[in-house]
Order: C-alpha cells, then sequence, then structure tokens
C-alpha cells in the first residue's frame, strides 16, 4: 500500500493473548507475533481483550522486551463474570495497571471489554504520575517466526556452534520420496516427512515445490495449509524455497 500510493503513515498493531496459554488467536506467542510483523516497521504494538491487567502484565513486558518501538496496552476490566458483565471498577482497574506504569512497560493505556469513561479516567489519573516508557534497540539478530520466535545469533568466532539446522527433506528437488508423495497427491505422507525433520531438530524447515510435473502454486498453497494446521510442525519457521514469484 505505502508503495503503491508513495506515502508512509503510522501503524499500530494490536494483538490478543487469549488465555494463559500466553498465545494469540493464531496460536503464537508474543515474540514470535513480533518477530511476524516487524518488518512493517510499526508506530506502535500493544495487547488488548481477552484479559484483565493482572494477567496481562507478563505478556506486555516480554512485548516490551522485544520490540524496539512504542507499545501500548488495552486490557479487559477484568473478567467476564457468569453473566458475561464486568465487574472492576475504574479505580480498581487502575491499580491493576499502576505496575506497567512503575515498570516503565507501556507508551500508552487504554480499555477494552467492559470499561467506560469512568475507566478511562482512573487510568489516566494514575498513569499521569509516571513517565512513558523508553523506546530502546534491540540486538540486530535474525528474527523468524512459526508459533514459536526463533532468533539467530551466529558466533563469528566459532559459526559450527551456532549452526541453524534448515530441513531439506520438504524440496521436490532433494528427496525422491517426497516428491512421489507430493506428485501422486500423498499428502499424509507430504506432512509425515515435515513433521519427522521438526522432531529431529530442525529449526526451520524448507518447502520447494519446483519441477514440471507439479502445479507448484497449488501444490505449495495446499500443503502450507495442511502444516499450519498442526502445531508440533508449524511452531518453526517455513522457508518458501521456489524461483518463481507465483509460488512465494
Amino acid at each position: 500500500f505505502f508503495e503503491a500510493k508513495g506515502v508512509r503513515i503510522p501503524v499500530m498493531i494490536s494483538g490478543t493473548i487469549v488465555d494463559n496459554s500466553g498465545r494469540t488467536l493464531s496460536g503464537q506467542t508474543n515474540e514470535a507475533f513480533w518477530n511476524s510483523v516487524s518488518h512493517a516497521k510499526p508506530f506502535a504494538i500493544g495487547l488488548n481483550c481477552a484479559l484483565g491487567a493482572s494477567d496481562m502484565k507478563k505478556y506486555v513486558a516480554n512485548l516490551s522486551k522485544c520490540a524496539d518501538c512504542f507499545v501500548f496496552c488495552y486490557p479487559n476490566a477484568g473478567l467476564p463474570n457468569a453473566m458475561g458483565g464486568y465487574d472492576q471498577k475504574g479505580s480498581e482497574m487502575a491499580e491493576e495497571i499502576r505496575p506497567f506504569c512503575e515498570e516503565g512497560l507501556v507508551n500508552a493505556l487504554g480499555g477494552c471489554c467492559g470499561t467506560s469513561p469512568e475507566h478511562i479516567a482512573a487510568i489516566k489519573a494514575m498513569a499521569s504520575a509516571y513517565p512513558p516508557r523508553q523506546c530502546h534497540p534491540v540486538e540486530p539478530l535474525m528474527r523468524l517466526s512459526g508459533l514459536e520466535a526463533k532468533n539467530y545469533k551466529p558466533n563469528p568466532e566459532n559459526m559450527r556452534s551456532t549452526f541453524l539446522n534448515i530441513g531439506e527433506r520438504c524440496n521436490v528437488a532433494g528427496s525422491s520420496i517426497y516428491k512421489k508423495a507430493i506428485v501422486e497427491g500423498n499428502w499424509d505422507k507430504a506432512v509425515q516427512i515435515a513433521s519427522s525433520q521438526v522432531q529431529s531438530g530442525a529449526d526451520v524447515i524448507d518447502l520447494n515445490m519446483d519441477d514440471g510435473l507439479i502445479d507448484g502454486v497449488a501444490a505449495m498453497t495446499r500443503f502450507v495449509n495442511l502444516l499450519v494446521t498442526d502445531p508440533e510442525i508449524s511452531k518453526v519457521p517455513f522457508m518458501i524455497d521456489s524461483s518463481k514469484f507465483a509460488i512465494v
């Protein structure tokens, strides 16, 4: 959009940690979430909804540590009661949020489900006594993500000690067994090959469908859609390997 329109406007990105598993709706950890969107160079990133402030704090703290942009948080007014309503008062919510300000975790605060002008006024009154979070640079690593973050830091003095394992068995040019499975439409076998690589310690899975006997776009689309339904496979990043831009 920015390239097409020739403009650059601020981008704010918000995610939701659905429960105390610490994962977003898509299943990512919040650091993996940051890794997957940081290329957009957002003005701010944050979390909202699903949890009250006390349950959300540790996830905001982690995001604040990972991100080099502004960080915000819009928690719910506690957790819903049996009728689906929210009982937490504005003053109570503000006190739950106070540690966010004391520890310098956020640049902006707000409220999501169950909040009202009373809640926002109480949060503003509390937060006005504290300085905002200071943005900080992050270490320049190769930051990848599947459902989990993969941050790669090579050791120039001993590259073998930081070797990145890339599974190449899901490559039609490198595995006749995998190619046969794809050509025959044996998707269960192809998924099994991917799974075995992760179980064997692959940090990244290479996926390649470049072959004259294969509809690369259709095959890659179907295979990736199958892989992302298995959290034990999709926890690692996928490397889409093709000389055809339509496949990428």
